[in-house]
């Protein structure tokens, strides 16, 4: 298992898998051809669908997806079956403006028809909790504010020198620093960090001064922040000279923490 990896990454049966590849394919075309134009505003609408494949796996970790589908809401396919939906949604809009967060404009289409379905999924989560349990919503809310508090204190601090990285930026920083204080909130709950490194640089501030006050996980934040920053202060001039192209990847480095933060909020809630 690579250090990179969460405990419970595998691939789905074949039929499953033959179907996502093909999708895949058919959007991965489909884009090269009409080359859809790429702006921060439309990074930041696929942030919707970033949180949309992070609930639909925590849904199929609380065993409540349909058996005929779940094989598609494991880990790492939910993640490649999200983005053929909204690959498809992504071409179907690829003529509107590219910059309006109207309904005319991609980015406002992205990302309501993201949101609708990220609601969707997390109303099926809920209520399948107060059907077996009970909804936990409190610490993922005090990890979720938090985190939006860390962002804001961060983003002011070095906005003056990576403000040209815009949405996809904030949205990259805020995602790592949700995805390190939700897992400081999961620990606190008893839940355990399922990626092998992440859990040792856990290990690693175990013990150490700073664990009595931040706790346990107080370093795997730091890290998580730190780099996050260090991050924007490295694209900053290729999301200059390249806004289409840095976004892109701004948006690939948010997803990287956004999709395992949310997923941290969702589980957390409804397991």
């Amino acid at each position: 298992m690579s250090p990179l990896l969460p405990a419970g990454t595998a691939l789905p049966p074949l039929p499953y898998l033959l179907a996502v590849l093909v999708g895949l394919g058919a959007v991965g075309l489909g884009l090269r051809r009409r080359r859809p134009t790429v702006t921060p505003a439309v990074a930041g609408g696929f942030a919707p669908w970033m949180a949309t494949g992070a609930a639909g796996y925590a849904l199929y970790q609380a065993e409540a997806v349909p058996d005929a589908v779940a094989p598609l809401f494991g880990n790492p396919t939910v993640y490649a079956t999200t983005f053929v939906v909204a690959g498809v949604l992504w071409l179907a809009v690829a003529d509107r403006p590219a910059d309006a967060w109207s309904l005319t404009g991609v980015p406002g289409v992205l990302a309501l028809a993201g949101s609708v379905c990220f609601a969707v999924l997390v109303g099926v989560g809920i209520r399948h909790a107060l059907a077996t349990g009970t909804v936990t919503p409190a610490g993922p809310v005090r990890a979720l504010a938090l985190s939006v508090v860390v962002t804001g204190g961060v983003w002011l601090t070095v906005r003056s020198r990576v403000g040209v990285t815009g949405l996809p930026g904030v949205l990259a920083l805020f995602g790592h620093v949700l995805d390190g204080l939700s897992t400081a909130q999961g620990i606190a709950l008893g839940f355990g960090e399922q990626t092998p490194l992440s859990a040792a640089l856990i290990e690693a501030g175990h013990g150490l001064p700073p664990a009595a006050v931040f706790g346990e996980a107080w370093l795997f934040v730091l890290v998580k922040a730190v780099v996050a920053t260090l991050v924007l202060f490295a694209f900053r001039g290729y999301v200059r000279d390249e806004p289409g192209e840095g976004s892109l990847f701004l948006g690939l480095v948010a997803a990287v923490g956004f999709g395992p933060g949310v997923h941290n909020l969702v589980l957390f809630t409804i397991a």
